[in-house]
C-alpha cells in the first residue's frame, strides 16, 4: 500500500514501513499462542524502532496505524518530530453509523462474533474498503482487493483478525488520551482524507483542529486507502509538509 509514497519521497527521505505481526509477510503466530491486541502490536513496533534505530521520526499512520502510531507518541514523545494522518481515528467523530454493530461485537462477542467473521471476510466486504462511495471505482485495481482476500484467507487469520478487531473497543477508549496528547504536544500535523471512506466519517479530519488548530487538513476525492486512487496528490502534499519542516 505504501510503495507509491516511498517511490516518490524515498529521493530525499529515509521511509520505514514494517508490516504488523499477523499482516502482509511478517510472521503470523496462531492466536492462541500470540496476543493480537493494540498494546502489544505497539510494543513490538516500538522495538522493532529501536533494533534499525529510529531515534526521531515523522509519523505516518492509516486505520491501525493510528491506534499503533499514538501508542509510540505517547510512550516516546520525544521521538516524534511530526504526523502525518491518513484516515486514521482519534474522535469518535470519525466513527459514525456503520460502527453500531461493531459496538455490539465489543459489547457481546459471543452474539456477534459469526456475523462479523460473515462480512469482514466476505469479497464484497473486501471489495467495498477500497472503492467506497468513489464515483468512479473503476480507476482501482482489482489486484487491490484480491490480493487483500488472499492474505485474509491464509490459516489462522479469521482468528487472528477477529481478535485485533475486538480489541479496537479499547482504541475508542484512548481517544481522550491521544486527544490530550495533542492538545499538550501540539505537533506539526498534516492530515490528508478520502471523502469516500466507508468506514470513517469525512468529519474526523476537522476534529483534529480541534486539538492542533495549525493542523494542515485536506479533504481530498479519494476512500479509505487515498494512495490506491490519489497517491501523487497525497506524495504531493506529504512531501512539501515534510520539505517545510526540514527547511
Amino acid at each position: 500500500m505504501w510503495q507509491p509514497l516511498i517511490d516518490r519521497l524515498a529521493d530525499r527521505y529515509r521511509l520505514v514501513a514494517p508490516d504488523y505481526p499477523g499482516f502482509g509477510h511478517s510472521d503470523a503466530p496462531p492466536a492462541d499462542s500470540f496476543e493480537y491486541t493494540f498494546d502489544h502490536i505497539a510494543e513490538i513496533v516500538e522495538k522493532f524502532t529501536d533494533a534499525v534505530e529510529l531515534q526521531r521520526y515523522s509519523l505516518v499512520v492509516q486505520d491501525y496505524g493510528g491506534p499503533v502510531g499514538m501508542r509510540l507518541a505517547v510512550r516516546r514523545p520525544e521521538r516524534v518530530a511530526s504526523v502525518v494522518v491518513q484516515n486514521a481515528v482519534c474522535h469518535e467523530d470519525g466513527l459514525g453509523p456503520l460502527w453500531e454493530t461493531r459496538r455490539a461485537f465489543w459489547a457481546d462477542r459471543a452474539a456477534h462474533e459469526q456475523a462479523l467473521r460473515e462480512n469482514f471476510f466476505s469479497p464484497a466486504a473486501t471489495r467495498q474498503r477500497h472503492i467506497g462511495k468513489s464515483p468512479e471505482p473503476d480507476r482501482y485495481d482489482p489486484d487491490l482487493w484480491t490480493d487483500e482476500l488472499a492474505f485474509l484467507n491464509r490459516p489462522g487469520q479469521a482468528d487472528i483478525q477477529t481478535d485485533l478487531f475486538y480489541d479496537y473497543r479499547t482504541n475508542v477508549a484512548s481517544y481522550p488520551r491521544w486527544q490530550e496528547w495533542l492538545r499538550d504536544t501540539q505537533p506539526p500535523l498534516l492530515v490528508v482524507w478520502g471523502r469516500y471512506d466507508p468506514s470513517f466519517e469525512v468529519a474526523e479530519a476537522e476534529a483534529y483542529r480541534r486539538d492542533v488548530p495549525d493542523a494542515e487538513v485536506h479533504v481530498i476525492d479519494a476512500g479509505h486507502f487515498a494512495l490506491d486512487e490519489a497517491s501523487g496528490l497525497v506524495a504531493d502534499l506529504t512531501g512539501r509538509f515534510l520539505d517545510a519542516l526540514s527547511r
